[in-house]
């Protein structure tokens, strides 16, 4: 009689509240015009490193591809959370359907997944890159990082998609607010008044060995280049070497240890206030700093977005000069027609 009380008294959630980030209009506003000018910022310096690889030919080789794979994950990494968020800021709609909630759990997950699948793809292709350097274009071919990244979004798609069903077959009583500026899995585990216990032990399972493989292979990638670096004779080559993998390795620990804290834990040290924050980090700050840090550590990099901002900016003085040239040629403004001909 107390399982059919219980299953009575739950209702059917059709649309969730996002209550993460409610507070006084001015702070609302304040953040809403903070978090907008960070997002705008993640956009323009991905897209530009996208740009920049995809139209210097220098930087056509398996490196820069997985940069910018990296890069199209950090735009779309923000973009799934960010614009319902900033309209819960400015309009203060911090209603989300049921449907569009498990969607954005959804993309999420495939995103922060697939990344980190990239990096220890990435770390791979550094120790091949440092102790194999002769063979290092046979070895990483370009059908082989095509292989490989296409691998890295499927693993991301499984890995999301048995995620998001294990979290949204879950009952859900009355309350439908979750504490949080989007839909994660702590605070819809949280939530739910299922019994969460088993499908918190398979989701810790699977990412529990899905991260640390990425890990291990990231791990050991690292170790074999630090004795391949400390092997090398050449002071330059050793810089050279360790400013090449210091961006990447530098990526690697905000990722994992931001990803981590927030879902290789239990749900009974669930604490609303510290996920918030955590998952700023890794899903606003981390592909902000992406593209500085891999700008600001790669030469190539920096003379590839140069160059684009260059032409950019040719190409912008020049269309102002000939709309300039086209408002004398106005036939209003001509003596005869012979001039704007």
């Amino acid at each position: 009689m107390k399982d059919k009380m219980q299953k009575f008294n739950l209702s059917t959630v059709s649309e969730f509240v996002l209550v993460g980030l409610s507070g006084a209009p001015e702070v609302c506003f304040f953040l809403f015009v903070l978090f907008l000018i960070i997002y705008l910022v993640t956009m323009a310096g991905n897209i530009m490193i996208l740009v920049a690889i995809s139209t210097d030919t220098h930087l056509h080789n398996p490196m820069y591809f997985f940069l910018g794979s990296l890069s199209l994950l950090d735009l779309l990494c923000p973009t799934i959370t960010v614009p319902k968020m900033l309209e819960a800021l400015l309009l203060e709609n911090k209603v989300i359907s049921f449907t569009d909630c498990m969607l954005q759990l959804f993309f999420l997950i495939d995103v922060v997944g697939t990344e980190i699948f990239l990096l220890a793809v990435m770390a791979y292709d550094r120790y091949v890159a440092i102790c194999h350097p002769l063979q290092y274009m046979n070895i990483m071919s370009m059908k082989l990082c095509a292989h490989l990244t296409i691998g890295t979004w499927v693993a991301g798609f499984f890995n999301s998609l048995l995620h998001t069903s294990l979290i949204f077959t879950l009952a859900f009583c009355d309350s439908n607010d979750i504490d949080q500026y989007y839909c994660d899995i702590p605070p819809m585990l949280a939530l739910s008044c299922s019994p969460t216990y088993s499908r918190e032990l398979v989701i810790l399972t699977v990412a529990g060995v899905l991260g640390s493989s990425a890990f291990v292979v990231t791990l050991i990638s690292y170790v074999y280049i630090l004795l391949a670096v400390l092997c090398m004779n050449s002071s330059e080559s050793r810089h050279k070497a360790f400013s090449t993998c210091g961006s990447h390795l530098t990526v690697v620990c905000l990722f994992y240890g931001t990803t981590i804290c927030t879902y290789v834990r239990p749900s009974s040290t669930y604490s609303p206030h510290q996920d918030r924050i955590v998952s700023m980090l890794y899903g606003i700050l981390t592909p902000l700093l992406n593209p500085t840090i891999y700008s600001l550590r790669n030469k190539e990099v920096k003379v590839a977005i140069r160059r684009v901002i260059s032409q950019v900016r040719t190409a912008l003085t020049r269309k102002e000069h000939l709309s300039g040239f086209g408002g004398l040629c106005n036939p209003s403004n001509c003596i005869s027609t012979t001039v704007c001909d």
